[in-house]
């Protein structure tokens, strides 16, 4: 086998290019590092315990809206989309496909892409939780309006039915996690668990926008078969969320009076937001109250029939039995003392 001297020019010339080429990349990868830093900080931690609570509890409305969101357009959910990351959790009742139109199906499509990666993004930083029973049947969403209405519509409200029945019950899904994420912001202490709260957060909102900005546009159109046009259908649901919640107004419809308008100067409420223009917040108890539709966070119901999963909703519903407990011993004490 010949031998290559170094010395040969073709030799030495080919050493010197993969020199300046191996230079060059370095040269390139210390550009990329100066111009696209990862902007992680040099001290504290990347997720705390309480981080992990605080964001594991989220899930259970990622879990929500990506079934839904799922079921609606394909037919199908979690277990054929992603099996992995429900984690052996029931299959939620009664969803199923909505008769969507080409437009609406692209949005819903897309949001239920959107909920997916958001699961395998709280998994891969805060671990993952078990998909908690769901109700997503139109005898749940008939009675959630009922109730918004103060009577029974008649026929009963099916979100399956249409595109826009479809899109005024969403109306209620993206918009809990917003608040959720905003009430949770500041008891947040990682910085990888900041940075996953405000990609998280930031889509929720964008989500949000679309749908309201969806049933803006057909504000005046009367909901068919009832006598409601889809602006009355959005201040009804907000109010109910707000009487479940007992926190104040923290949900407004698409108009608004005056005075809770943007700097009391509008009456049009394309995104509800509070005196300043900010998102509005919630806590988990405010959001369980809503979920369960009981206005208890401690009374299961509503989307998830045996309460959510997680540590926040367990010890909820762990406290609430540790009092009716101690109220009835005392109550059982009082007697015999009679």
């Amino acid at each position: 086998m010949p031998i290559i001297s170094i010395t040969s020019p073709s030799h030495l010339l080919l050493t010197i290019f993969m020199i300046l080429l191996s230079s060059k990349m370095f040269c390139i990868s210390i550009s990329q590092n100066l111009v696209c830093p990862t902007g992680t900080p040099k001290v504290g931690l990347p997720v705390t315990k309480e981080d992990i609570d605080l964001l594991q509890f989220s899930e259970n409305l990622e879990f929500l809206e990506a079934e839904y969101f799922l079921w609606a357009v394909h037919g199908y959910g979690l277990d054929i989309v992603a099996p992995e990351l429900a984690m052996g959790g029931p299959p939620p009742i009664g969803v199923r496909k909505a008769n969507l139109d080409f437009f609406t199906s692209n949005i819903i499509n897309e949001f239920a892409m959107q909920e997916v990666g958001h699961l395998r993004a709280l998994r891969s930083k805060v671990g993952g939780l078990p998909r908690p029973l769901m109700d997503l049947s139109s005898r749940h969403f008939a009675h959630l309006f009922d109730e918004a209405f103060g009577y029974k519509l008649q026929p009963p409200f099916d979100p399956y039915r249409d595109s826009l029945n479809f899109m005024l019950s969403c109306y209620a899904l993206p918009y809990a996690a917003l608040v959720g994420y905003v009430g949770t912001n500041p008891l947040i202490q990682g910085y990888e668990s900041k940075r996953l709260l405000a990609g998280l957060l930031g889509v929720e909102s964008g989500q949000d926008a679309m749908i309201r900005m969806y049933l803006y546009e057909r504000a005046g159109k009367v909901v068919y078969p009832y006598r409601h046009t889809v602006a009355e259908f959005t201040i009804h649901i907000s109010n109910l969320r707000n009487r479940l919640a007992m926190c104040g107004i923290k949900d407004e419809g698409l108009f608004v009076p005056w005075q809770l308008g943007a700097e009391n100067r509008t009456t049009t409420n394309i995104l509800s937001a509070d005196y300043y223009s900010l998102s509005q917040w919630r806590t988990p108890e405010e959001i369980l109250r809503i979920m369960y539709n009981t206005g208890s966070e401690n009374a299961h119901g509503g989307f998830f029939p045996r309460g959510a999963n997680g540590n926040i909703a367990k010890n909820l519903f762990k406290l609430e039995c540790g009092i009716k407990n101690a109220t009835k011993k005392s109550e059982k004490k009082t007697l015999i003392k009679s």
